[in-house]
């Protein structure tokens, strides 16, 4: 799949610019549709699939997930609305993540050559994989021992919320995007 990561860029406006904070005043008002003030996770799914409309994106579901839960876990100032909502003050880590987690959903599905949602060690140890991690991360010394570590779980697979962590703590950056500019 051939991603527009231009369009990704332009529909989620996070840099900490006038016209990026008035964009994202525009983009949560269409999202928060009955107008409460938050946004759930099944209206943060919607939003991207109906007002930030980026099909690839939208098809990218646990990068949304994940996206939504981690903006969460790391709000300093406890919700007015409890922890599974989404606030204004929070919007702007929200796209952010989106852009980051999608990345990093792209990095995943590439690995996951079986396309069952998760990463034996057998396509992670892939030669032909090897040099794209490598582009991506850095070196890496022993397949096999980085597997075991990112397999937080023990479960013989590495699942996407396992990358995902792998990926944040490794910078994962993928050789093909075009990263938005900073402001």
């Amino acid at each position: 799949m051939s991603v527009d990561w231009e369009e990704v860029n332009a529909k989620l406006p996070y840099a900490r610019t006038k016209d990026d904070f008035s964009a994202r005043k525009e983009l949560w008002e269409a999202m928060d549709v009955n107008g409460n003030g938050y946004l759930s996770l099944a209206e943060v799914t919607k939003g991207v699939r109906d007002v930030i409309a980026v099909d690839e994106l939208f098809d990218a579901i646990p990068a949304i997930n994940r996206s939504f839960h981690h903006c969460k876990n790391v709000s300093t100032n406890p919700s007015e609305h409890g922890p599974d909502f989404i606030e204004f003050r929070e919007f702007r880590l929200l796209l952010q993540t989106l852009r980051q987690f999608f990345e990093y959903y792209q990095a995943f599905d590439r690995v996951d050559t079986g396309d069952d949602d998760r990463i034996s060690k057998e396509e992670f140890t892939s030669d032909g994989l090897k040099s794209a991690m490598e582009k991506w991360v850095g070196p890496i010394e022993d397949l096999e021992a980085e597997f075991d570590s990112i397999d937080t779980n023990g479960g013989g697979q590495v699942l996407f919320n396992e990358f995902i962590d792998w990926a944040l703590a490794k910078d994962l950056d993928i050789e093909d995007d075009i990263e938005p500019e900073d402001d």
